[in-house]
């Protein structure tokens, strides 16, 4: 069974309207595009950055082609591979525009990353040029005399360039004299050519190149169309880092909508909101846990008749939408014709008072929490809590998850406005088929039935970089890739996913657990903050949860049990872990589908996972390989060894 893409008349006629990407044959092709039809309008703001900048179409275009004349002049040339080291900015976009116009692909990573990470690209890709940040960076980065030799230049987008590196200002300078480089068109192979390097996040294992070629970054830029058509100037805000796939493909494709694109930071990002108001935004899972546990905090301040008014106005509305989605028939399980009648009655019902909430709160909220007029919240990087969606979705934000990988370009399907399933990941793109076949014999299963989830179209990648064993693993002959995900695919077309092939948790009866639903339900409760199931090869599972502290402390005292704001330390009071397992094991019982074995023997508190540390990667998946190394003494704790 292989579902594939089949369009509505909204999608074709977005498409159609997005229809002059159709004669972009690279993806630098764009820039004099956009400058002639939308020249004086804000391309990119970025007020946080080192070097605050501000470009309108016309004067990104200018640029992109002044730089990439200086590149050519360092020595850049066509198939060269150059490595981009550097977080968000405006500069960054310029660099990386400019050397796809020399015919060049760069090979980008964070300047957070660790410098073990970076020297490994810089080796791996064969990079002959580099471009990093700043002066830190360069210097953390301590290369040998023999990788230097290997570099024709090495550009520092900010500060006072130090040991002889070509400063931006300099390097733009340099080309003064020269004719902007404004070819788009006319490199070798046209399409073909490959256009960057990504490397994966590396949740295990040593991080493999992914190379994409112009031709798949293209059917990003013509393809979200069917997801989301924001006007020319429409603000979009960049939040998550502009080297990983999904936020790098999601610019590309508002850029050339000829939107307004305003840099932020996790930290700028509340400001920045109300600010901006987005119309669009990339976002994660993680982004709006954090935005919605904010709100219940500022809720938790409030006089008790005013929590007591927006909790219960939340509760009507929340169920409102559910019953309309289910009498509509968007729900993961399908809806029979009484069942659907009879949650129209529950929707009509509910109506008045989720009307009058949606009038006199709700826009206030939403002002709060995404500016006011986000049309275009796009989550991917892994699923949305149950809770969060259903938040989202009764204060009026619709959260439009997708799923892709880096190896897709990244994205292969999404929820659209009109069709929106909660619990799925949304209908195909264009041209994007799939299949989920047995996870052991590789026979295609039919409609829902759960397995392993191949893809097949224009955007995936043709193999690792340099890998052929690796990429024979992942890619069949006929294109196929195997994402690694297990999931199921729906009556309409949709996928929908229940976890990852290489986290799934195999007891020693044998049975095979999938960790991440069950993380979600955990997470849901007001007591955890981050949740991490173990239990490979015992007889039960075991949880690692990092607390809400003031939280617990509360519920602790309500249980009859009096507790510091330690909790007891870590791995936790004794008597504390005894009640936290009786109500996470509580509340796995009570989840749809639960089963016996789903059960908790042990749970420890642990130390947050960050970015920082090293246990969430940059688009905040939790790194479990690490996690278990670091509680691994815990962890043989709760199973007494």
């Amino acid at each position: 069974m292989t579902a594939s893409w089949t369009p509505t008349a909204r999608e074709t006629t977005s498409l159609q309207r997005h229809g002059h990407t159709q004669s972009f044959s690279r993806v630098d092709a764009m820039w004099p595009w956009l400058a002639d039809r939308y020249g004086t309008i804000t391309a990119l703001d970025a007020p946080h950055a080192s070097h605050p900048e501000q470009f309108s179409f016309g004067e990104l275009a200018q640029r992109i082609a002044t730089a990439a004349a200086a590149f050519e002049a360092k020595g850049v040339r066509e198939n060269d591979v150059v490595a981009l080291f550097s977080e968000n900015s405006p500069r960054w976009l310029v660099a990386d525009q400019a050397l796809m116009r020399c015919g060049a692909a760069d090979a980008v990573r964070g300047a957070s990353a660790p410098v073990e990470e970076l020297r490994y690209i810089l080796d791996d890709s064969k990079a002959t040029a580099l471009v990093v940040q700043n002066a830190d960076l360069w210097r953390r980065l301590a290369l040998t005399p023999e990788q230097r030799t290997r570099l024709k230049v090495v550009v520092q987008l900010e500060g006072d360039p130090v040991d002889e590196l070509t400063g931006w200002d300099a390097l733009l300078a340099s080309a003064v004299g020269l004719a902007p480089l404004q070819r788009s068109q006319d490199l070798a192979g046209a399409a073909s050519p490959v256009a960057t390097i990504l490397y994966t996040s590396g949740t295990t294992g040593q991080p493999k190149g992914v190379p994409l070629t112009h031709a798949n970054l293209l059917h990003q830029i013509r393809s979200l169309a069917c997801v989301a058509y924001p006007k020319p100037g429409d603000p979009v805000l960049s939040v998550l880092p502009i080297w990983h796939a999904y936020e790098r493909s999601a610019s590309y494709y508002f850029l050339s909508c000829a939107c307004t694109q305003s840099y932020t930071t996790i930290k700028q990002l509340k400001k920045d909101l109300p600010r901006v108001q987005p119309i669009a935004m990339a976002t994660v899972p993680r982004l709006w846990e954090s935005v919605q546990a904010g709100f219940e905090e500022v809720v938790k301040t409030f006089p008790p008749s005013r929590q007591r008014l927006l909790r219960s106005a939340l509760s009507n509305s929340s169920a409102q939408r559910q019953a309309l989605r289910r009498a509509n028939d968007l729900m993961l399980e399908p809806v029979s014709w009484v069942g659907r009648f009879q949650a129209a009655g529950v929707a009509c019902l509910r109506w008045p008072l989720h009307a009058l909430a949606s009038a006199l709160l709700w826009p206030k909220v939403r002002r709060q929490l995404s500016g006011g007029q986000l049309a275009y919240p796009i989550s991917g990087g892994g699923a949305i809590a149950p809770h969060i969606d259903a938040f989202f979705e009764a204060v009026g934000i619709e959260l439009l998850v997708g799923y892709g990988l880096t190896e897709t370009s990244p994205v292969i399907s999404c929820r659209r406005p009109w069709h929106n399933i909660r619990g799925s990941s949304g209908l195909p793109l264009p041209g994007t088929e799939f299949r989920v076949v047995d996870p052991e014999s590789g026979v295609p299963l039919g409609f829902r039935q759960r397995g392993r989830v191949l893809v097949r179209g224009p955007q995936v990648m043709g193999g690792y970089w340099g890998k052929p064993e690796a990429t024979a693993k992942v890619l069949d002959a006929d294109g196929w890739f195997d994402t690694g995900d297990l999931g199921m695919l729906l009556a309409d077309g949709s996928v929908a996913l229940t976890g990852r092939a290489k986290d799934t948790i195999v007891l020693s009866s044998g049975e095979n657990i999938e960790p991440g639903p069950l993380e979600d339900v955990l997470v849901a409760s007001p007591l955890i903050e981050q949740v991490m199931l173990v239990g490979q090869d015992e007889r039960q599972l075991a949880a690692l949860i990092v607390p809400r502290a003031e939280v617990i402390v509360d519920w602790a005292r309500e249980q009859g049990l009096n507790l510091a704001h330690d909790l007891g330390g870590k791995p936790g009071d004794q008597a504390l872990l005894r009640l936290l397992m009786q109500e996470c094991n509580r509340l796995l019982k009570q989840r749809v589908g639960a089963r016996g074995d789903e059960r908790l023997a042990g749970v420890v508190l642990v130390d947050p996972f960050t970015i920082d540390n090293g246990l969430l990667t940059q688009t905040l998946k939790q790194r479990r390989d690490r996690i278990t190394a670091r509680d691994h003494a815990r962890i043989r704790g709760m199973y007494n060894r």
